[in-house]
This record gives structure tokens, sequence and C-alpha cells, in this order.
């Protein structure tokens, strides 16, 4: 390969080069045709001599360009060129989630779970093409300037239907994220990838790894600690023991340390058993955001914590003022006062706004009713009698069963009650009836 910057490969003009690895080259280019910008990874020269590397590099487009989903980066061409082998897929503007966590160290648990659900509505599409990616981890998770979440890279996924290229006993992976039963070189399947989302919604929340050798040794060092009492990377992740996440950052909800939990034991069957099932809790538990909603204020946080900065006539990504109040400290201190007041007067409030409340309440255990509000921002929503609560569009308040009076104020509408009546499991959403429907927010 001539060592002077390229200008075109085949029909794209490459702008720069993005990376060098092992197997080749990426860079950023533009495709004319379509006005788009777009990657292109190359395969090395010599290595697409060996067959096992070409049909790697090969199956990593065929794998992707099979998966049609806003989560998962997509595949756009895959063609041979002047004796090289090229893949050109979609460019996501921004970082990938290593690099995020290097200049946050850890994401709080709201905007960890809105990426995590993305992930898992990503890894649902991966899934039902049945592929297993068997490299989830952060360096292979984009995130996008306006709050995109993608997953990447499929060199190593395995397509169930089809024979894989490794061979059985030998681990495919990064150590830190595989399963276990990718360790012992066996064959993954869906569940593999759970246990790999939970190792990395763990790094998100804690900004450390659950299971890791005590320094940078390789296998052979690895093995000798083993011998000297010290347990290796695979006896850690076999036995389970790592610190839970709670104790390493306190203030993550139960509910999250509960879904890494039941992704992180080490027998599949005992694991989630799909990204379906992972999807639906976290929705348990911050509630069931639109791809939109969660862009928005993934965006928001890390452009305020400088992740990402303006360039040329890019717009600042900011949150609006309400949504800024009422997704901080003031829900929290709203939530945890209805908390003691639900508590005090028997009410079943639950959940406002992400937040989970003490689980002391008479109703912990109790399937709930899903209440969301159709209201401008400026509205005060009062549940039962309790603090008035600013609850931001799209989040969701968790009833117990039964009948609950709801207040809404408008500072300038005026206000509207209501009384509701809600069973097991229904999802409503309200909206406010002032004096004169037309004056309505």
């Amino acid at each position: 390969m001539s060592n002077s910057p390229r200008k075109a490969i085949g029909n794209y003009e490459i702008r720069r080069e993005l990376a060098q690895g092992g197997m080749g080259i990426v860079y950023l280019a533009t495709q004319p045709a379509l006005e788009r910008d777009v990657v292109i990874k190359s395969l090395r020269r010599g290595l697409a001599d060996d067959p096992s590397l070409e049909k790697r590099f090969q199956r990593e487009a065929q794998a992707a360009a099979a998966i049609h989903h806003q989560n998962t980066v997509a595949v756009y061409d895959c063609f041979a060129w002047r004796g090289e082998h090229f893949i050109v897929q979609e460019y996501v503007a921004g970082e990938d989630l290593a690099a995020i966590l290097r200049i946050v160290r850890r994401i709080e648990p709201r905007i960890a779970g809105m990426i995590a659900l993305e992930i898992a509505r990503g890894l649902e599409e991966v899934h039902a093409r049945t592929v297993v990616h068997r490299d989830l981890k952060p360096g292979n998770i984009l995130i996008g300037r306006a709050g995109e979440v993608k997953i990447a890279d499929f060199g190593i996924a395995l397509e169930r239907q089809k024979s894989a290229l490794t061979q059985v006993g030998h681990a495919v992976g990064t150590p830190g994220y595989m399963s276990p039963e990718q360790h012992r070189g066996e064959r993954a399947d869906p569940r593999s990838d759970v246990f790999s989302f939970g190792v990395l919604l763990y790094e998100m929340l804690t900004g450390t790894l659950p299971f890791q050798r005590s320094d940078e040794a390789d296998e052979a060092d690895e093995a000798d600690e083993a011998d000297e009492g010290e347990p290796s990377l695979i006896q850690q992740i076999e036995a389970g023991h790592y610190v839970p996440a709670r104790r390493l950052t306190p203030g993550i909800p139960r509910s999250q340390s509960a879904l890494i939990r039941r992704c992180l034991y080490a027998r599949p069957k005992r694991r989630i058993q799909s990204a379906t099932g992972i999807r639906r809790a976290i929705e348990r538990s911050i509630g069931r955001l639109t791809p939109a909603e969660c862009r928005s204020e993934i965006a928001a946080w890390l452009w305020e914590r400088g992740v990402f900065v303006a360039e040329g006539n890019e717009t600042e990504v900011i949150r609006p003022p309400e949504s800024r109040r009422a997704l901080r400290h003031p829900v929290r201190a709203a939530a945890f006062a209805a908390a003691s007041a639900a508590v005090l007067a028997g009410v079943g409030l639950v959940q406002v706004g992400g937040f989970p409340l003490p689980e002391a309440m008479p109703v912990a255990g109790e399937p709930l009713a899903r209440v969301r509000f159709q209201i401008d921002p400026a509205t005060e929503v009062r549940i039962d009698g309790g603090p008035a609560l600013r609850v931001p569009a799209g989040d969701a308040v968790d009833l117990a069963p039964g009948s609950h009076h709801v207040s809404f104020r408008h500072p300038e509408l005026g206000t509207s009650e209501q009384r509701i009546v809600v069973v097991r499991g229904e999802e409503r959403t309200l909206e406010p009836i002032y004096a004169s429907r037309s004056e309505q927010p």
C-alpha cells in the first residue's frame, strides 16, 4: 500500500484516515452520488491471502447488511478494488462508549438506562436475524452527537444457522466482556450477548468492570496467580464474584442492579433469556420512552458534560430549561417527598420520572398501572393530595390498582381535577380539561 494519502477508493472520495488496526485502515469518505459521508474499512494486503480472515471480513459485511435497524450500524457495500477488499458502512458522527466513559468515568442511572434501552432494541433485531454479536463492549457501541446509539463491528458475529468459522475450543471475544461459555470456547447463543450486556451496563453505572484480572497480566501470569490463591478471570465469572454495582455507586436503582445480576449468572439458563426480556425490564424501570426521547436526553447529557463541542456553525444541543429542572434534583426530591407522603397516607405511588421510590411501601411487588400525562411543561400535577410534581413529557407515574385523585394546575389555564380508577397492568394517558377546552395546553 502506498504511503501517500489516498484520494479515492472506487467511487468514494477519501476525506481522512480515522484509524488503523490489525485488520486494516478505516477511512472517512464521501459518496458523491448520494452526497453522504461513509466509513470505509479496508482489509490489509496480505491478510486477504488468508482464507479465514477474508471470510471473516466478508461475514462482517453480510451479517451487518442483513440487519436493518436504527440501533445498528448500517452496511452499504462490500467490494474488491485493485486487489484490496473494502466494506462501506454508515458514518456515525460522535464517539464510541469507551471514549465517553474515559471522559465522564460513569453515567448517571437514567441516562445509562436510556443507552441500555437503545442497545437492547438493537440487540433484539440482531437476534431476530439469528445473529449473535459475540463482542458487545463499549468500543463497539457508537453514540452520535444527536444522541443516537448504534451497535457496531460484527467482525466475529455468529450466524446460528450457519457453521462457525471459529473452531470449537477456541475462545472468541474480549475477555472482560465474554460469557463463561465463550471463555470455554463453546458455541455462543443470544444469552452470551445477554451476559456481555450485563457487563456493559455495570461498567456504565460504576466506571469499572465486574470481573477483571488483578493486573494486566497475560494468561500465563493469570494461571500463576490462580495457583497462589488469586482467582482467575474465568474463576471469578464462574463463581459470580463481583462487587454489587450499588455498593460501588450508591444511588443506582435496585431495578438496574437486579437487571445486572440477572444478566451475569454463569449458567445461561438462569440469565434473562432474550434481549426482549432486557428491554422490558428497562422499560419497567425508566418508562416506555420513544427512541426520539432517548436520543434527546442522551445528547443533552453528553453535551452538558463536554463530551461533544460545537464545531463551525453547528448548534450545541441543550436541554430545555423545563426539562433540565424536571429531570434533576427537583424531581428526585419531589419523588422522595411523594414517597414519604404516600407511605403515611397509604397511597400506592411507586415511581415518578424514572426514579424508583422506597420499597417499604404497602404495594411493593403488586402489579401496577402506568399513567402518562399529556400536559404543558409548566403544569403541576398532584396525586391523591401529595406534593406538586413536574412530570417530564414521556415519563410515567406508576400507581397501585384502585381509585386516585389527580389534579392539574397551570399558571395561565387554571386548575383541573379528575378521579380515576385503574386496574392492574393498565396503561393510560391523562389530559387535563380546563374551563375552556380551546385553551388547553
